[in-house]
Formats: structure tokens, sequence, C-alpha cells
């Protein structure tokens, strides 16, 4: 989910904490005659660009983190300041103490190209309902997502933002998050009675929403200037659009904003066969089709915590699945739908919303229960036809229990969606389809007993290595392409010199291109001439001058078969 703990409540500031972190603990006084004046917040008019109404606030351009910038840590922390930073830390996987320094209205560049700067609006754009799900989230930076979305969204579209609370049982969440959220007004708060996760905390706000349009945003975001306005556009064009924002990265250890202009580094979204979500390149094909920079762009999938959609659409296509658990796969079946079933998903350039992208999860769930894989196994046996084998391959024969599914496959019958062939032929022909390589499985080295397999290692650092087989498939799971390509779906075996690594794929050969010999089994690099070995200590791969004596250079492929292979 989107949110982890602190260790106490932000009553008592942290060292330079920002004065607009700290949460009012009553509401403000009224000024009696006599008193000294209180500084004023301005109202924007109207016809000014951002905002349209909502209230701005006063800004010291030489704040911690003003204007995106990076927040610029004491070298050497210590007594109650290095408590509160490893607490940071520990709790929310981001460094909540630099978050805690920088003002809940901070301002932000303006992340839009020319042409988005000038872009008409149709007067008429619907209301939307922004939905944000939390779990023990900090302070600071969940208050610093709504007040993003009041100072940026045009007052006229913004009809409610919609807290989601998954049972936090953090001090600050209960009734200081209450006071403060009726001080604005515009916020209310849903409280779960127990954990959902986010799929069901979703659906709660989407049950409570009131506005024709719902737009779900992370707990730890910033919205920029003009986000909102194109995707409500979209929407309104036509109620099947389902849009998506650009999703910029605020780094969780400076809270820097790090802004992307122009289209060539924008991606779109796609998926590998273990039914993971990942990022890619906007095709040539797609680009070609653009009008100009800023015209949304298509996505097979989406990454699933920043998006809007029209809330008539979202409960025709099932809302998402009542059986999924938790989280995970509920943005592939969302892409999936929308676009078997008669909609459409963007991403749309003239948006841009900051996310904290943390390196791991600081929640915890019930031990025993693969959510994950029941959620995957679910969507591969719904939406994937015969294209589920590739995934139930990577897992395995044991698919234990996914539940019932019948209510899911009426659903798409009675929605007459297309079949998946036509999404991979149509919306994602670049998707590497497992059933055209010429082998896949693992990749056994022949050496020390035939008890070591090639590994990816969960491509953490992308270095390729060696471990014991296991049969499991997972990092061991390979394919074989027929032009010479060792792939983990989007990922090819790479040498140019160094390390055998995975990188990328990008179709060219050279340092990706690798030749099997049947008969002696070594596996030769088509650019350095060099075969690849398990090294002799048993840690990993090497480079070696091709000897077909040396059984430490000759590899078996898990299901085989050489009439696949284009030079054959």
């Amino acid at each position: 989910m989107n949110g982890a703990s602190t260790s106490a409540g932000p009553i008592v500031p942290a060292v330079n904490v920002a004065p607009d972190v700290l949460p009012p603990l009553a509401r403000r006084r009224m000024r009696k005659q006599g008193d000294p004046e209180e500084p004023r917040t301005t109202k924007i008019n109207a016809d000014q660009e951002e905002g349209q109404g909502v209230i701005k606030f006063p800004v010291d351009p030489k704040a911690p983190g003003e204007g995106g910038v990076a927040v610029q840590m004491p070298a050497n922390l210590s007594g109650e300041a290095k408590r509160r930073y490893d607490n940071g830390w520990q709790n929310n996987a981001f460094n909540q103490f630099a978050s805690d320094m920088i003002s809940l209205h901070r301002s932000l560049p303006d992340m839009r190209q020319e042409g988005c700067r000038s872009q008409s609006f149709q007067k008429d754009l619907p209301v939307t309902a922004v939905i944000i799900c939390f779990h023990n989230e900090a302070w600071s930076v969940l208050l610093r997502t709504v007040h993003s979305v009041i100072g940026r969204s045009p007052k006229h579209l913004l009809k409610e933002i919609i807290l989601v609370d998954d049972f936090s049982d953090m001090p600050h969440l209960k009734d200081q998050l209450k006071r403060y959220a009726d001080e604005l007004g515009i916020v209310k708060i849903i409280r779960a009675t127990k954990r959902e996760g986010l799929i069901r905390a979703r659906l709660l706000g989407a049950k409570a929403a009131t506005a024709p349009v719902l737009t779900f945003l992370d707990s730890h975001c910033e919205c920029t200037q003009g986000w909102l306005e194109p995707l409500l556009q979209r929407v309104a064009e036509d109620e099947t659009n389902v849009v998506c924002p650009v999703i910029d990265v605020i780094n969780d250890k400076t809270f820097e904003y790090h802004h992307r202009p122009g289209l060539s580094v924008i991606n779109v979204g796609g998926f590998d066969w273990n039914l993971q979500f990942d990022w890619h390149a906007v095709p040539q094909r797609v680009k070609d089709q653009l009008k100009n920079n800023w015209s949304p762009v298509p996505s097979p999938t989406m990454a699933g915590g920043l998006f809007t959609i029209s809330k008539a659409y979202f409960e025709k296509l099932g809302l998402y699945d009542s059986g999924f658990d938790i989280w995970g796969g509920e943005n592939l079946e969302l892409s999936f739908k929308t676009w078997m079933c008669g909609g459409r998903l963007e991403i749309v350039p003239c948006s841009h919303v900051g996310h904290v992208f943390r390196k791991r999860s600081p929640y915890k769930w019930r031990k025993g229960v693969n959510v994950l894989k029941k959620n995957s196994i679910r969507l591969a046996k719904v939406w994937m036809d015969d294209y589920a084998k590739y995934y139930f391959d990577r897992i395995g024969p044991d698919l234990s229990d996914y539940g019932d599914i019948s209510e899911r496959i009426e659903l798409r019958k009675h929605l007459n969606c297309k079949s998946f062939e036509w999404y991979v032929k149509n919306i994602y022909p670049e998707l590497f389809i497992p059933g055209e390589a010429a082998a896949t499985g693992e990749i056994r080295n022949l050496a020390f007993g035939s008890e070591w397999c090639m590994d990816s290692k969960g491509a953490v650092d992308k270095v390729v290595s060696v471990y014991r087989c296991h049969g499991q498939g997972g990092n061991q799971y390979w394919l074989f392409s027929k032009t010479g390509e060792v792939r983990r779906d989007d990922l090819c075996l790479d040498y140019a010199g160094g390390d055998v690594t995975l990188y990328p794929c990008h179709g060219s050969k050279g340092n990706q291109y690798w030749r099997y010999d049947i008969n002696d089994k070594t596996l030769k690099h088509g650019s350095s001439q060099k075969c690849l070995a398990i090294n002799e200590m048993k840690t990993g791969l090497s480079m070696e001058t091709c000897n077909p004596s040396v059984d430490r250079q000759s590899w078996k492929f898990a299901n085989f078969n050489i009439s696949k292979l284009e030079d054959s």
C-alpha cells in the first residue's frame, strides 16, 4: 500500500521542521481587537493560471526543498535528530526527516511543455473526486500530497478529496488528521474497520465518491501546475478513456523533484510474463501517429497508482476483481479489460505528478499467503486465454486456491470483450512471445555434476550469476530467442567486455548475440567470439577463449527446438 508509520506523532517537531508541517491542535481562535495582524493567505483570481480560485500560500524561496530542489542533510546528525532520521527511514522507507523540513505548500517548477501551456479545455469539464488511500503514512508526505491537489487544481473541478485510512494505528492519523481535514473543508476521511489492502481501500473510496469522475493518487505524491485539466479533458471527450499523468520521480533520500521534459523521455507501461508491470520507451510506430509532442500517448498498461477514470465506466468494467487480495495485479487487470472491452488507456504528457518511489515495502502482511501469485492466477485465467500458459510455465504446476472466477468470466462475456491475442497484436505488438523462442526454461551447466544453473538473482544489479538448479523457474527461467538472444523477457544477456549482465533488449545483435552449438554445447558470444562459462569457484560467470574440452563451457537448454532458430 501507500504508507508507513512514524515513531511518534508530529506534535514534537524534528530539527528544522518546516513550520507548516505541524498539525493544528485546535481551531484557530478569533482575533480580538488590538491583537497584532496575522499573516494572511491570498486568493488567486479565477483568471490566474495556478489554483484558479483556490488558496495560495506564501512561499519562502530559500526554504528547504523549494522549487523541487534537493534537501541538503546535515553531515553529522546526533542525538534526537539522529533518532528521528533513523526512525523515519525504518518506518517509511524514505527520508521522513528531509520531508519534515519541507513546507507542505512547497513550490515546484512548471513541468509542462510549451504546447501544454497554451492548450485550451472545454468549459464544462466534469468535476472529480481525488481518492488517496494510506496506511500509517508520514504526516508531512500525506499532507503535502493533499495540499498539492488543493493548490494546483481549479476549484470548480475539484469536488472532494477522499482520504481512505486503511486501518492506521498511528496517533497523528486519528483526531489530529480529522481536525486538519475539517479545517480544509473539501477533505473527508473514510476509515476502514480492518486492514483491507490497497485494492479494497480504493473501492471504499470509489463507493464514497459523489463526483462523476474518479482520480486516484498514492499518498506520497506532489501534483504540479496544470496537472488536472488535461486528464479531465480526455475523459470528457470519451468516458471510455482511462488516463494517467506522467509520473515524475521524487527522490526518496532528498525529496528532489526530477523533471523530465519532452516526449523523448516519456515511457509507456508494459509487462513481462511473470505478470510484473514494467516501463518501456514509446515505440516508433506510436510516435509516428501522434500529432505533436504533447498528444496523449496510448499505453498497453498502467502502473496503477495514479489515474483518472469515469466512475460509471469503472463500474461498467466491474471495478477491481473482488477476489483480488491486498495489492498486485489490479493494474494489469484494469489495463487489459480497458483495451479489450472497448476503452483506451493513455498517458497524458501535459499532466505531471511526482511520486516517491521506495526501494522496499515498510509494512507487513500475514505470512503464508502469496497474494500476488493468487491475484495473477486469477488475472491470467480470466483475461489471457491461451497466453496464460506462459505465466503458468514460470510458476510451476501448483496453482493453489485462487478462488471462484466464474463471475469475472461472465463479466467478460457480458461486455463482449476482445481476445487477448487481439490485445497482443494490436496494442502491444512489441511484447516478446515465449512460444516463438527456440528454448525456454533453465540453462544448466554440465560441469560440477550438472547441479548449477544460470540465475538472474532477480536482476537486482543486473549481473548474471549461477545458483544451484532448483527446477522452480523464477530467476532460472530463460528464453533463447530465434535470433540468438538469451532473454529474461525484455532484458537480454549482454557482454561488453566486463561482467555478463542483463540489459534491455535492443534487437541489434552485437553484445546480445549468442550462438549455441548443439554438438559441444558451447554458448559463443557473437562479437567477442568468447564462450560463456561458470567460473572455477562456482560463484559466477566468466567469458573465456572457447575450448570444447572444458566442461565449464558446456550448457544444456531446457525445451530446446533447433528448428525455431533463424540460422539453424
